[in-house]
């Protein structure tokens, strides 16, 4: 089964998220900041990581960092999860090595479109 962790400081994001997911047939974690998030990668690398920009204790481009820094790392497609929109935003997300992006609030149907991109939906 395909595997998700979804990595969001809001509780409601990612009971949203999961619902989606799982109807999408995933296998779904939450993490609720990018350390614990780095913690539940080492224990269990996903398939694909839902992660948003703004979280406290870690941020999402500092653990996107840190992920790709890892054994395994490079292999979940990362996609940002934010309602950070402007163009250097996306630049820096994709440089620091996000697959795909896509703006809060989204719903079922864009976030499907978001996994195929990335070859799991």
């Amino acid at each position: 089964m395909k595997t998700c962790l979804i990595v969001d400081d809001s509780r409601v994001i990612r009971k949203v998220s999961r619902h989606i997911l799982e109807t999408l047939g995933f296998d779904v974690s939450e993490a609720e900041n990018g350390q614990t998030g780095l913690d539940a990668c080492e224990m269990n690398m996903p398939d694909v990581v839902l992660l948003d920009w703004n979280m406290p204790v870690m941020t999402g481009i500092e653990f996107i960092t840190q992920l790709r820094k890892r054994p395994g790392g490079n292999a979940p497609k990362v996609v940002f999860c934010t309602t950070e929109n402007d163009v250097a935003h996306i630049r820096e997300a994709i440089s620091a090595g996000a697959d795909e992006y896509v703006m809060k609030p989204f719903d079922h149907e864009t976030l499907q479109i978001k996994l195929q991109l990335v070859g799991f939906a």
